[in-house]
Parts: structure tokens; sequence; C-alpha cells
């Protein structure tokens, strides 16, 4: 909006700090170039705005704020003389997006003195070359170094994603060759074994009922109960009594097979009273070698799943194929970056899970929430090994009024009030040279605010700290935000 114009004294402008250095030949022709307005109480400019003035108050109260997902946020309130805001980056030009990075109000008649973008880059080019030199260095330098730093900090989250990926994807892998090594010696037994029953002189009679018997074992098997140790334990004191009454060689040993596939007593019994005595010894070996196939088959699809469930997971953490921004599932987006980061996490970390799962899916750009919850999870494990390596980490989502809250708490010694309004500050860590680049904050929260429109918070106390991200339920134009670096 636009002032009550009003005469411009040279004298009055150099007495504010920003300009008392200048000559008089200067200020006056700041005088001449600019303008003096007043403004009656409201606003003077809205943050996105093209920056077309720089602004420098003479008298009055201004207030400044930022945007916040829906909400204007004061960030600065004061009436010292001399305060400045507008296009304090035109002397950049072209180079970067001239627009308001904040909005700001008076509340009060307040009087400024107002400067043309193109004339306050103009004077600063040719009275201050040097200082413009060493402030385009500073600006760009600091950009540059934090997309670098940014980009390294990706690689090392993805460098131990994928360390840990590897891990996990190697218990199930190595279970699979093992079990398909040890299936392939019991099948080789159970055709030796096979061939021993067929040399007998068994009635076809004989045969098919052993036949029958090992179906239905398998099927037994498929649909074997799961016991408690105790009961196990019991399970195969008895069968191995009954394979020793039996006359079976190392019924212990057969014993606890039969009782991981669901066979008991009762149903020994049956085999007894169907094949008969004579046949009863090699008819135990061979469903002893049908349970333990079915077991190791088992194993394997139990193994083969647990990979195929681990790369779903990763496709889903990278979001790879699809599209960039979508209708997300924020529980499903948890579960697979908890997932990625069991390994890091380790055993001595409780992980508590509190969803809602009423909750509906929201409009996002998923593979950069995960990079936030990625970067939270990250700093509550830190926070726990540092206070001696064990703890809860409790993931929570909830409704809040109209938006989606994740929260994630940690048993961490908490983060100290003096720093706690620093930590979502470029560069800005406590681990040690080398370990932090402190940008993992400050990306998530461009990532929550500006991509979108949500807000990221802490409230810490010793044993007790929890950042809540908080993520609008439907759309907001996108137009406008600013890319994450």
């Amino acid at each position: 909006m636009s002032g009550q114009p009003m005469p411009c004294s040279p004298g009055e402008i150099g007495s504010l700090f920003l300009f008392e250095k200048l000559s008089p030949e200067q200020l006056g022709q700041l005088c001449s170039a600019g303008r003096v307005e007043q403004f009656e109480p409201g606003p003077v400019y809205t943050e996105g705005e093209p920056a077309t003035c720089f602004y420098v108050m003479i008298e009055g109260t201004v207030v400044l704020s930022r945007r916040v997902g829906g909400d204007d946020v004061e960030v600065n309130r004061t009436s010292q003389r001399g305060v400045y805001s507008g296009s304090m980056q035109a002397y950049l030009g072209d180079r970067v997006q001239q627009t308001y990075n904040n909005s700001m109000r008076v509340t009060e008649p307040s009087r400024f003195f107002v400067l043309p973008a193109e004339t306050f880059s103009a004077f600063m080019q040719e009275w201050f070359p040097m200082a413009v030199h060493l402030l385009e260095g500073l600006f760009f330098g600091s950009k540059n170094t934090q997309r670098a730093i940014g980009q390294r900090e990706r690689l090392l989250a993805l460098g131990s994603l994928s360390a840990g990926l590897t891990h996990e994807l190697n218990n199930p892998a190595a279970a699979a060759v093992r079990a398909t090594s040890t299936l392939r010696e019991r099948v080789g037994k159970m055709r030796h074994k096979l061939g021993i029953i067929a040399q007998g002189s068994y009635s076809p009679e004989v045969m098919a009922n052993l036949i029958d018997i090992q179906e239905r074992t398998a099927e037994r098997v498929a649909k074997a109960p799961v016991l408690s140790p105790l009961e196990a334990s019991d399970r195969e004191d008895t069968l191995a009594d009954w394979l020793d009454d039996h006359g079976i060689q190392e019924g212990w040993r057969i014993a606890p097979t039969f009782v991981q596939g669901g066979l008991d007593v009762d149903w020994l019994d049956q085999v007894a009273a169907t094949v008969g005595e004579e046949i009863l010894p090699n008819a135990i070996g061979w469903l002893n070698y049908t349970v333990e196939t079915e077991l190791l088959m088992d194993e394997i699809n139990d193994s083969t799943a647990r990979i195929s469930h681990l790369v779903d997971a990763a496709k889903q953490y990278s979001q790879l194929d699809r599209a960039p921004y979508q209708v997300a599932d924020v529980h499903e987006l948890l579960d697979s970056t908890l997932l990625m980061l069991s390994g890091k996490i380790g055993q001595q970390i409780k992980v508590v899970k509190e969803y809602d799962r009423t909750l509906p899916r929201i409009p996002a750009y998923p593979a950069e929430l995960n990079q936030v919850w990625t970067n939270l999870i990250d700093n509550a494990v830190q926070a726990i090994n540092s206070a001696g390596g064990e703890g809860t980490l409790t993931v929570r989502t909830a409704l809040e009024h109209d938006r989606l809250l994740v929260e994630f708490r940690d048993t961490g010694p908490g983060v100290p009030a003096d720093i706690r309004g620093r930590i979502f500050d470029p560069f800005f860590t406590t681990k040690p040279v080398g370990e932090g680049t402190g940008l993992g904050l400050d990306i998530s929260w461009r990532i929550v605010v500006n991509k979108h429109h949500g807000t990221l918070q802490v409230e810490s106390s010793p044993g007790d700290t929890r950042f809540q991200v908080l993520l609008p339920l439907t759309a907001v134009d996108n137009d406008t935000t600013e890319e994450s670096e």
C-alpha cells in the first residue's frame, strides 16, 4: 500500500544509524531519489509480493511477520528508529527472486524513508562496491555451501540406509540359503528311505496307507499351532517317551521336529495302527523327513517373503516410480522409514507405535516427508544413545483440530532451553565436529513449512522430548512454495 507523501529532510534521515556515515551530498541524493511517506495503522507490504521498495522507519511502530502454514506468525515488533526492511537484496539483481520475504504492518501512524529497489541497488553498487562483492560472496557462498552439505547429508543418510538395508536383507537371505542346503540333504535322505521301504515286502495297501499318512502329516505341519517354550518342552518329553516305548532309535532327536510340525501322541498312535509294527521305524523316519522338508519350505517361504517385504519397504521409502506429489498414508511412510532405520535404531531402543488408523490420507510429497521422519528418528536415536543407549522412541499420530499430527517422542536428555530456539537454524549442531552438518532439522523445517504449509515444533524436558509435525489435511496451493535444498 502507499502512504501519504511528506517532505524529505537530509538532516533527519542522516540521523538514522543506517545513514549516519553518509556525506551531505549522498544524503541529498537519497532525498532526491527517495521519498518520505506516512502510513496509517495497517499493512505496508505482504510476503511474496514483488519487492519494489526499501523501507527505513523514521518514527512509529512496525511489526514483521512470516507466513507459516495458513497463519501469519509475528517475528519482530519494534519502535527503534532506523530499523529497515523490504528489498534488502536488491543489489543481487535478477540472480535471485526479488520478493518480500516477510509481511510488514504498522500499529500506529508511522513515517518511513522509502527508496525504490532499483535506486537502492544503484547506490549500493556506486557507493559501496567492495561491500556489495563481499555480500554477494556471502549470500551465494552460503547457498552453495548449504546445497553441497545438504547433498552430502543425503548421501550419508543413503549410505546409512543402504548399510541397514543390506544387514536386514542378509538375515533372511542367509536363512533361505541354509534352509535350501538342508532341504536338498533331507530330500536325498527321503529318496534313500523310500528306496528301503520299496525294497520291503509291503503290500500295495500298506504303501498306499503310508503315502496317505505322509500327505495328512504335511497338512498338519501347515496348521501347526504356536506353542510356548514350556508347552513345547512338555510335548517333546511325551513324544520322546512314546518313540522309545515303540523301539524308535534317537527318539529324543526326532521329537522336537514332530512337535514343531504339530504332531502329537494321538497322531503317532494312528500311524502305528495303520502301518504295523514291522514298518513303524521306517515309517517314522519317512515322516520325520516329511516334516523336516515341510518346515524347511516354510522357512524358505518366510525368508523370501521377508526379502520381498524389505524391498517393498525400500521402494515405499524412496518413492521409486511414484509421483512426487500424491495423496499418501503417513502410516505407510512411517513404517517404511522405521524399517529402513531398524539397523541404526538397534535392539536396545524400544519402538512404540501409537497410530490413529482412522486418520485420512493426505496430499503430500511422500519422499520428502520420509526425509523428515529420517532426520527426526535419527536425532531421537542419537539423543537416547547419548544417555546410555537404552530408551524408548514413541511415534504417535493423531488428529489435532484440522491438522494431522505426527509426533516423535524420545526418552533422551532433552534439548536445553538456551538452544531450543536455534535448533532449526542452518548449520547449527550440537554434535561433535564431523558428525553433523547442522542441516537435518533445517531441511526438515523447510520441507514441512515451505513445501507442505505445516508446522514443525519441539517440546522438551529431560526424559521427554517431542518433535511434532502438523500437516494440513487438504491440498494447499504449492505454486509459491520454496523448493527444499
